[in-house]
């Protein structure tokens, strides 16, 4: 496809843009002077990028490439806290992608260099990098491995995303399976970076991985919206002996819950319990990924309500929890009528089962209760091995 797009092409990528992508192939007939599976496979591209890159999304002068990469890439807002990691005057991005990091490293590094093996997505980059008004980017059109080979040139910070996806297209999260192998071409890594910023998939062990990886000085647990989304760690010729692990959950409203724990605190820390008070704690998911099960307790002076449930309570608000954070309304033990009665004729509240027999599925086929309305009840188990169910209200704090 060559671009930019004629006025034509550009015009109906706009018109259908909100449509069907499947019912635009079949229409292709009616638009005899356009290249229509093109256009589809843009708008297709387009409608994948408008959750976790908005702007580009709505940009009419970027062109798109296949929707796989565009799934593969960062979001705007992961992409931006990870500049947000960077300093210095050289950068280079190994394992390039559509260019989201590229050009949100380029917002704080002087010079950055973008790396990608498939030439094709190499020129929709460079386009698109110009559209954007990006000129400190350098494209290159080769492999990690070659390009670290033939450059003469070091960086202050080395960043690289392996492929998580194999030849049968399945998804891979082991370190040796990934491509490039980071374990592998570490050596050469620390030799031409001062830093290394190397990306995981959330799925891959944290523990297993400072084991293999040797070199971690600290790392970051990244979600977004509760959602973990990557593992981020930060490689050097001076390792931790115990690395920070920082946890960030980067909200849609523009704020950020953060955490901070490393291996020996998390150990030290001694968790205290209590049955329900007044309120509800429920840690984000970089929190627990991160292993903070003990001591984001105690850092909040927050009483846990079960050794297995990673659920705190107390009885004054702690409105700076890295999680969400709740009033309890009332604990019920699993009673279907007792349920049922805290709740209007559509019979519907948000559920949440946490060291608990039935999963939620089993839970709302026992009760009856449909997901929706502005109740939160957490399935669970209490200090004495009962069952009970906590109903509550969501705080917006």
């Amino acid at each position: 496809m060559n671009y930019p797009l004629p006025a034509a092409a550009r015009q109906y990528v706009a018109d259908h843009l909100h449509d069907d992508p499947a019912q635009l192939a079949l229409q292709a007939r009616r638009y005899p002077g356009l290249p229509v599976p093109d256009l589809v496979r843009q708008i297709q591209a387009r409608q994948k990028a408008r959750t976790k890159l908005p702007a580009w999304a709505d940009n009419p002068d970027l062109i798109f490439p296949p929707a796989l990469s565009v799934e593969q890439a960062s979001s705007a807002r992961s992409a931006a806290f990870k500049a947000s990691l960077v300093q210095g005057q050289r950068l280079v991005d190994l394992t390039g992608g559509f260019g989201v990091d590229a050009s949100h490293f380029a917002a704080r590094i002087p010079e950055v260099h973008y790396v990608e093996r498939d030439p094709a997505l190499v020129a929709v980059v460079q386009y698109n990098l110009a559209q954007l008004g990006v000129s400190n980017v350098s494209c290159h059109a080769d492999d990690a491995l070659s390009f670290l080979k033939s450059t003469p040139d070091t960086f202050d910070w080395i960043y690289l995303d392996p492929a998580r996806r194999n030849s049968a297209d399945k998804k891979i999260y082991r370190l040796q399976d990934c491509e490039p192998d980071i374990l592998r071409i570490l050596p050469l890594l620390l030799h031409k970076g001062r830093q290394v910023l190397l990306k995981t998939s959330p799925m891959l062990d944290i523990e297993q991985a400072l084991l293999e990886l040797k070199q971690v000085r600290r790392l970051w647990v990244v979600a977004v919206d509760n959602e973990c989304k990557e593992v981020l760690y930060e490689l050097g010729p001076e390792p931790a002996v115990d690395p920070e692990r920082y946890t960030v959950n980067l909200l849609r409203n523009g704020q950020q819950q953060e955490f901070r724990l490393n291996k020996a605190r998390e150990t030290r820390a001694v968790a205290r319990y209590a049955e329900a008070q007044n309120y509800l704690y429920e840690p984000n998911v970089a929190v627990l990924k991160a292993g903070g099960f003990k001591s984001v307790g105690t850092a909040f002076e927050l009483l846990k309500l079960h050794q297995h449930s990673h659920l705190y309570t107390s009885d004054t608000l702690r409105a700076d929890f890295p999680g969400r954070i709740f009033r309890i309304v009332a604990t019920e033990r699993y009673d279907r009528d007792a349920l049922r009665a805290h709740l209007g004729p559509e019979l519907r509240a948000h559920v949440t089962t946490r060291n608990f027999p039935d999963s939620v599925a089993e839970f709302r086929h026992r009760t009856g209760i449909r997901e929706g309305g502005h109740l939160y009840m957490f399935a669970t188990t209490d200090l004495q091995g009962r069952l009970a169910v906590l109903v509550c209200e969501k705080l917006a704090v």
